[in-house]
This record gives C-alpha cells, sequence and structure tokens, in this order.
C-alpha cells in the first residue's frame, strides 16, 4: 500500500456526497459546505457477508461511517485493499490485481478524476469497446446468453439497452452474472470495466408492451406530456427520484431520457414522448427530470439511486415536415420555414447538466430546403449542429447517436438503416466522421470491427494532417467521458443486485401511490356541460354503457398491420367504480375481426363512457407518409374520418426531398392525397352510443375519455359529448375516477388542440402554438394552458 494514500481525512467521505453538474439543483439555493470538523469520526472496520440471488454469489462489503458500499464476485478476481484513516479501518476493491490502490480505484477521488486515470491506460481495442451501445436485449429470462459472452469478452462491450420488462425475478439474477462474468475478465492489463445497463422510459402507465407488463412490477406514472399537463414541475422531480431507485433496482444505471424535443408541429408521431410546445415549460420540466435521476434519496447529489440521464434528441426532432418521424425514409427530414431552431435548442439549454446527450437522426433544411448547417445529413454527421452542442454549449458529457444512425439503407443486411446522408460512405468512413463531429457511443452496434477500422482510418488522417489529434488521443478522449458515466453512479464501487433489496424498492407502496397521484392530476378536462362532472355524483350504484371498438393497426419495419378490437375503457375497472357496466354484443369473423355490434338496452343506463384514442394515421416505424405501391406522400391527420389535402394551405411542393440524379430535388407534397385514421372505429362507437342514447328517450350524459398522445381535432365528436376528459399515457383507472368524481380536474392542455386540419397545414413546423385552437359548443378555446375544474376555467 502507498504511503501517500494513508490517513486521509474524514472530509472526503459520502461517497455520493460530491456535487455534480448534473444534479447541482438551484443556483440560489446552494448545497451547504461542510469540512472535516463537521463530519462525524467514523470508527470500527468495515465488514463483509455473501449474498446470492440463486445463481451468482457476491460479497457486500460495509464501510465504516459514510464510506460507501462495495459489493464483487465471490468467483471473480477482485480483492480487497484496507486503509485505516483515523482511527477506522477503510476497505477498497483492488480491480486489477497490482495490490495497489490505484486513483481510479479509490472512491473518495472525483468521478471525472478517476475515469481520466483509467481511460489514459487504455488502448484503442479496450476504448472501441466502450463506444457500443448494444442493441435491444429483450429476454432476461433466456438468462446469460453465448451472444452476450461474445460481444462482452470480444468486442469489450460494456453498455447493454435492457429492452425487457421489470420483472425482478429475471432481470436481477441476470444483470448480476453478466456483472460477475465482466469482472473475469478483468486483469492488470485488461482494466475492468462494469456493465451499465440502460432503458428507454419504462414506467408509463398506458405504455402496452414488454415494459408494462400485467401486475405491480413498477410505479406507473403519466407521459411526459401528461407531466407537462400537471403544469407542476414537482410532479416531474418527483417521479425522477422515485423511478430511478426502480432503475437502480433492476441495475439500470442510463436512462434513455428524457425525450425534450419541442413538440411544434401536432401531427408529429412523437408528441406523446415530449414535454408539450412551449419552450420554457419544456425546458423547466427537462431539467427536473435530469436532477431527479441524476440526485439520490431527495438529494441532488450522485448516490446508490441515481441513474445517468440522456436527454433527446438534439438539437429537437418535432420538426419534420408534415408530422413524418424520422426513424424511416419519409421522414428523414426536419424543416425550419419559421427560422425558429434557437427555440428548439433553448429546451436542451435547460438540462445541459445530463450525463449524456441523444442526437437525432434526421437531416435539418431551412424554409429553402437547404442545409441548415453545412451538411446535407443526419445530426449524428452535421458538424455544424454538433458544434452548437460541444462548442456554443460547451456540453462536455457523453454524445450517443441515436440507433441505427451508423447503418446505410443500402448496406448488407440492413434493417433499421438510418444514416441519413451518408449512404455513400464506407462504415468506417462513417464512424471517423461521426467521431469528428463530437460523438462517443453508437446505439445499436455490438461488433467493434468498424470503429476498429474507423481508428486505422483516423490515424492515417492525423498522419496526412487531416485530423489535429492522433486516434488514440482522440479514443481515449471518449474513454474518459464515457467511463465517467459508470464512476459517477458508483457501478466500481457496487454493481451487484441484492434480491431482497430490489423487491423492497420496486413497485414501493410509497411510489404506487405518488404516481397515481400524479396520473390524477394529469387529467385535463375540456368540457362539462351542465357540471357532469362532479365530486356531489356517486356511481356505486349506477349502470354505465361502455361501447366497443377495434383498430386496424398500421404496417411496420417489424411486420403486418396489428388488428385489435375491444372495449374502449377496460370493463373491469370501471366495475370498481359503477353498480353495473353494459357494453355491446360482438360478431367476429373467423379471423377476429369484427362484423357487427349490437348496442344494449339503455333503459337503465345511467351514464355513457366512450374511450377514444388520438386518431392514428402514422406509426414511428410504418414509413407513414409514404404510400409504397402508388409511390406518393399521403398526409398524418388529427381526424378520425377520411381527410383530403386539397385546401389552400397544403404544399404542392415540399420544403424536403432527396437530391435526384440529374440535380433536382424529389417533391415530396402529398397534396390531392387522402387518409383515414386507422381507428377510425373510435368515432363509430361514439356515434353508436349517441344514436342509442336518442333512441332510449332518455337524457343519459355522454363522457368522452380522450386517451391522447397528440392534439385531436374535437370537431367529429364534441358537440355530442356532454363531457370531455383528456389523459395522456394514464390507465384508466385514474381516467375514470375522475369521471366518477373521485378526483377533481387539475390538469390544462400541454399542447393546442386544432380546430380542423387547415388550420394545421398552416402551421409551420419549427414553430410551436401557430394554430388556431378549436372553439366547443360553451365557448371554449382549446389552447395551450386550458383546462376546467369543477369551478370553471383553471386561472393559470
Amino acid at each position: 500500500m502507498r504511503a501517500s494514500r494513508i490517513a486521509r481525512s474524514t472530509a472526503f467521505f459520502g461517497i455520493f456526497a460530491l456535487a455534480v453538474a448534473g444534479c447541482s439543483g438551484d443556483a440560489d439555493d446552494p448545497a451547504p459546505e461542510t469540512s472535516a470538523s463537521d463530519t462525524p469520526v467514523a470508527e470500527g472496520t468495515y465488514t463483509t457477508s455473501e449474498v446470492s440471488d440463486g445463481t451468482t454469489d457476491f460479497v457486500v462489503v460495509t464501510n465504516p461511517g459514510d464510506g460507501p458500499v462495495l459489493s464483487y464476485s465471490a468467483e471473480g478476481g477482485v480483492t480487497l485493499l484496507e486503509e485505516e484513516i483515523d482511527g477506522a479501518t477503510y476497505a477498497f476493491k483492488d480491480m486489477n490485481g497490482n495490490g495497489e490502490l490505484d486513483t481510479w480505484e479509490d472512491w473518495r477521488e472525483d468521478s471525472e478524476v478517476r475515469a481520466a486515470d483509467l481511460a489514459s491506460q487504455m488502448s484503442i481495442e479496450q476504448v472501441a469497446g466502450l463506444m457500443l451501445f448494444s442493441s435491444h436485449e429483450r429476454t432476461p429470462a433466456d438468462g446469460f446468453t453465448d451472444a452476450q459472452k461474445e460481444y462482452l469478452e470480444n468486442s469489450n462491450l460494456r453498455a447493454v439497452l435492457n429492452a425487457a420488462g421489470s420483472d425482478a425475478e429475471v432481470t436481477v439474477p441476470w444483470v448480476n452474472e453478466m456483472q460477475a462474468f465482466v469482472e473475469t475478465l478483468a486483469t492488470e492489463d485488461t482494466p475492468y470495466v462494469p456493465v451499465n445497463f440502460a432503458s428507454d422510459p419504462r414506467s408509463e402507465a398506458a405504455t402496452g408492451g414488454v415494459y408494462n407488463a400485467d401486475g405491480a412490477d413498477i410505479s406507473r406514472w403519466p407521459s411526459n406530456l401528461g407531466l407537462a399537463a400537471t403544469f407542476d414541475a414537482a410532479f416531474t422531480k418527483q417521479f425522477g427520484e422515485m423511478a430511478s431507485a426502480e432503475y437502480r433496482a433492476l441495475g439500470i444505471t442510463t436512462a434513455l431520457s428524457p425525450q425534450i424535443d419541442l413538440a411544434t408541429d401536432p401531427r408529429w408521431l412523437r408528441v406523446g414522448g415530449t414535454f408539450g410546445e412551449d419552450a420554457a415549460q419544456a425546458a423547466e420540466l427537462a431539467g427536473a427530470y435530469v436532477d431527479g435521476f441524476q440526485g439520490s434519496e431527495g438529494e441532488a447529489e450522485w448516490g446508490p439511486e441515481s441513474v445517468n440521464a440522456m436527454i433527446k434528441h438534439w438539437a429537437g426532432d418535432g420538426a419534420g415536415e408534415g408530422g413524418r418521424e424520422s426513424h424511416t425514409d419519409a421522414g428523414k427530414y426536419r424543416v425550419y420555414p419559421g427560422d425558429n431552431l434557437d427555440e428548439h435548442v433553448s429546451v436542451f439549454q435547460g438540462a445541459l447538466d445530463a450525463a449524456s446527450v441523444m442526437t437525432s437522426y434526421s437531416i435539418s433544411l431551412d424554409a429553402d430546403g437547404e442545409p441548415l448547417f453545412e451538411d446535407r445529413m443526419g445530426s449524428a454527421y452535421d458538424s455544424g449542429q454538433m458544434s452548437l452542442l460541444r462548442d456554443d454549449n460547451s456540453f462536455g458529457g457523453v454524445v450517443v447517436t441515436d440507433w441505427g444512425v451508423m447503418t446505410g439503407a443500402n448496406d448488407e443486411g440492413a434493417f433499421i438503416a438510418t444514416a441519413w446522408g451518408a449512404e455513400d460512405l464506407t462504415p468506417a468512413e462513417r464512424y471517423v466522421k461521426v467521431l469528428g463531429t463530437g460523438h462517443d457511443m453508437f446505439g445499436g452496434v455490438n461488433d467493434a470491427t468498424y470503429i476498429l477500422e474507423a481508428a486505422d482510418l483516423w490515424q492515417e488522417q492525423f498522419e496526412a494532417g487531416d485530423q489535429e489529434v492522433d486516434a488514440e488521443t482522440r479514443f481515449q478522449e471518449s474513454g474518459a467521458r464515457i467511463l465517467n458515466m459508470s464512476f459517477q453512479a458508483g457501478l466500481y464501487e457496487s454493481a451487484f443486485l441484492d434480491p431482497e433489496e430490489s423487491a423492497s424498492v420496486l413497485a414501493s407502496e410509497d411510489k404506487v401511490a405518488a404516481g397515481y397521484a400524479a396520473q390524477l392530476a394529469s387529467v385535463v378536462m375540456l368540457k362539462n356541460s351542465d357540471g357532469i362532472i362532479s365530486a356531489d355524483t356517486d356511481y356505486s350504484d349506477k349502470t354505465v354503457y361502455i361501447p366497443q371498438s377495434s383498430d386496424n393497426g398500421l404496417p411496420s419495419l417489424f411486420g403486418d398491420p396489428a388488428y385489435t378490437q375491444g372495449p374502449s375503457i377496460d370493463l373491469d375497472v370501471a366495475a370498481q367504480f359503477f353498480g353495473e357496466v353494459v357494453t355491446d354484443e360482438v360478431e367476429l369473423d373467423e379471423d377476429g375481426k369484427v362484423v357487427s355490434y349490437t348496442t344494449p338496452d339503455l333503459s337503465d343506463v345511467d351514464l355513457v363512457l366512450v374511450g377514444m384514442d388520438s386518431p392514428t394515421t402514422g406509426a414511428v416505424f410504418g414509413n407513414s407518409g409514404y404510400d409504397a405501391e402508388s409511390d406518393s406522400y399521403y398526409p398524418l391527420a388529427l381526424q378520425y374520418r377520411e381527410y383530403t389535402a386539397d385546401g389552400d394551405n397544403v404544399r404542392k411542393t415540399s420544403i424536403s426531398g432527396d437530391i435526384l440524379e440529374d440535380g433536382t430535388q424529389e417533391n415530396r407534397s402529398y397534396f390531392g392525397n387522402s387518409v383515414t385514421a386507422s381507428n377510425e372505429a373510435d368515432l363509430d362507437a361514439f356515434e353508436r352510443a349517441v344514436d342509442a342514447v336518442e333512441a332510449s328517450g332518455k337524457d343519459i350524459p355522454v363522457v368522452v375519455g380522450l386517451k391522447a398522445t397528440n392534439p385531436v381535432i374535437p370537431a367529429e365528436f364534441e358537440a355530442d359529448a356532454d363531457a370531455i376528459l383528456v389523459g395522456f399515457g394514464i390507465s384508466d383507472q385514474a381516467l375514470v375516477e375522475v369521471v366518477t368524481g373521485g378526483s377533481e380536474p387539475a390538469g390544462r392542455l400541454p399542447i393546442q388542440f386544432p380546430a380542423d386540419m387547415d388550420t394545421v397545414e398552416a402551421n409551420q413546423e419549427d414553430v410551436p402554438k401557430d394554430v388556431t385552437p378549436y372553439t366547443d359548443a360553451d365557448g371554449n378555446a382549446y389552447d395551450y394552458g386550458f383546462g376546467l375544474n369543477y369551478s370553471g376555467v383553471i386561472s393559470e
């Protein structure tokens, strides 16, 4: 042991008490300073215990006082080093077996110092592995696979995207087994690097699929748009604090979130993941989200509940022409007819304390269809756009490409291929270009082959005078930034999960209750004729009619349209609030598709509740907006019935388009073409319910529960609805509780609801709040910030 490590002041302690940029809190409320004399002196010595998840055994080390908890595999090569400090004996991990406490092994050092020290000792090949961010791992239940061992050992990959559900029983052993494996790969010449597990958002109450399996596996919250609808950043901060603790209980230390694109085009297919269209509000919520995730246990410090946040998608992807989305060719261009890039960037400026940034797919064009900067390429390849991040905004954290950005559409075996504008470059040339724009990591890449080819090409260019630094220097620069994410999250101290501790954190009573409270607070009431929605109502002995509906689905990269049908509101949920629930009798054909509905007798019905999803005319992975069969573009719409884009505001010549062989630009205009929502049946269900009420001769209130992911044009149904409530990414339970008077509506619209498609077509894709809002029969305009409570319009 080196003598210079002896007798350190206890002021170093609190491994997670280091103030970091990502959790700095308010500038006007700085954290109190502490000195050695203020810090309680620890006594005694560290203790060890063994923990098993049934697959992996590991050792847990508890240090005295504020010293960090350590863990390491019982079968690995990690040993402990001891130091006596002010009479107490502390443990440190010797992770390279050299018998000395190196700077990067010393948990008293700042994370950036440790990361720089370790990166300086790593070869290009080792750093190349750090630059990899795995493809989606969807099945931890399959255990630790040979393919995973392959990329960990032979490509040195250490960032793994967990795209599975939140079942701790299968996730915890998978995480621990993988962490134990990478410990065995470490030698004195091959530095130990733990696995940094990452996740896309997994806490939305309304999201189906693998992230939200049935059961109380994790607390459930509104979507980002729903959090914005509360108009209270405290909900977003609380969500970050609680969700990050749950992420850590699943071994996740990097969140591929928040999505903070400014939702300036109401048709854009990812509006539901944003914080809406007001830049100041979105920036505030982005900052609150980052602070919540990167803090720990309610403090603005890195700690055992901290998760690296990744703001996305620089520099804002919400201005896709016609609302098209950039995962596919149809939406690869975003346009700035309003010359409004600065407002999009301002949202990111509210959260540049984030550990990392993910760049967008799309190519940025000005009002004349020319590159906004010098490169007619996607953001990762766009040197001007990236200089805006790295130079003008001094961002020093990790920058990551989105998944598929390093693959061109013409590459052999290409599936998700989004190297927009860089298709003609070789793979190695693409990596050199993206490294040159300031990126550090490459999403969806499991193999380091092309990165290593790029290192050779970079070095050749350096020796030819075309690069300012040599390849090793450039790679180690990224290596230090990437490693800092692991150090500041405490992975080098403890990467293993105690199954009992994880079980106690996930979906704990306080988190579930807080998430549900946020859902209730996010519900927006747009209409409440005659005070139908009221705390004075009691439906426990009343009958509700809930109609059935269907959705034809849309094709995508992953397969043919998936037809679905069922009740528009969950019947079992409704039964918790009503005495009786009735619905349509449904006749299905042999393929499970609806042939007919028979509406029940409404004689004893007291309320009609119709669930309606946002009109769906496009899908993120659907190449939506382009019809391959006719080789033509079609509009995306915010109404259910057929929309034909033949109005005066429809562009006859698109701003964007590919440059053709003859030097002209492709015209992506959809003028004269039509689209119908795949869930048009939602409007059919509403009209069927209204007709049934009229036929009954009774005055039965009709309430719409709108489950929104985008702005909606209410003109098709508002006049016949007595009340309209909107939920953004919430559960049916929360929506029904508000409908039945269990919670007073408090939310407000974070996005405008347009009057019609004509005003949508007049909208400039990059400019917020520029549509004419819909005005209802009661004279209320559904503008940004509008919402009702029991007393009337909620004041701002």
